[in-house]
């Protein structure tokens, strides 16, 4: 264990000084490449930004106007099915768009039961099995140039409830 504890302080800064090796090896400019790429970077920020507010500002209206409270009283007898609370169903819809927003109603999961209840541990796998599908759409498909989705969507959509259903099935068995 204290192995990987060394070795992980180690890794970044060796990272960088292999990336910088490599660039004075083969005669590049690094310094250079290093600033056309965070101008590259600025110009992605600056076409993605109107799209992160506007999904930012979305997620905070679901949560204050008691959307997610009543769509999750609606859903709850389908996701009772699969094992998943209704108290867990706001996490899962956030999640989707936002998880910073997210990891906020993770936070207030733990206030209530507890980060060591079934709830807790629960919510806590749900939000590393799954994705914030929405965002990703948005910011790299607007990064990308990308119009048309296809299956993306759909499988996205499909791959969360995978993952959903994984995560109650793994918190049932394990703990």
């Amino acid at each position: 264990m204290n192995f990987l504890i060394y070795i992980s302080d180690y890794i970044i800064p060796f990272v960088f000084f292999y990336i910088i090796c490599m660039g004075l090896s083969s005669k590049t400019p690094v310094y250079d490449e290093f600033i056309e790429g965070a101008k590259d970077g600025f110009r992605v920020v600056k076409d993605i930004l109107p799209t992160l507010i506007g999904l930012m500002v979305g997620v905070g209206i679901l949560r204050a106007s008691g959307a997610l409270d009543m769509l999750s009283g609606l859903l709850a007898p389908i996701t009772g099915k699969i094992g998943l609370a209704p108290e867990l169903l706001p996490l899962v819809l956030v999640k989707m768009f936002s998880s910073s927003a997210a990891t906020g109603l993770l936070l207030d999961i733990f206030k209530e039961y507890g980060p060591d209840s079934y709830f807790g541990r629960l919510a806590s796998i749900i939000l590393s099995s799954t994705e914030t599908i929405f965002y990703t759409m948005a910011v790299y498909f607007m990064a990308a140039g990308v119009t048309k989705t296809r299956y993306t969507l759909a499988g996205a959509l499909t791959a969360t409830l995978a993952g959903t259903i994984a995560s109650v099935i793994i918190t049932n068995l394990v703990f």
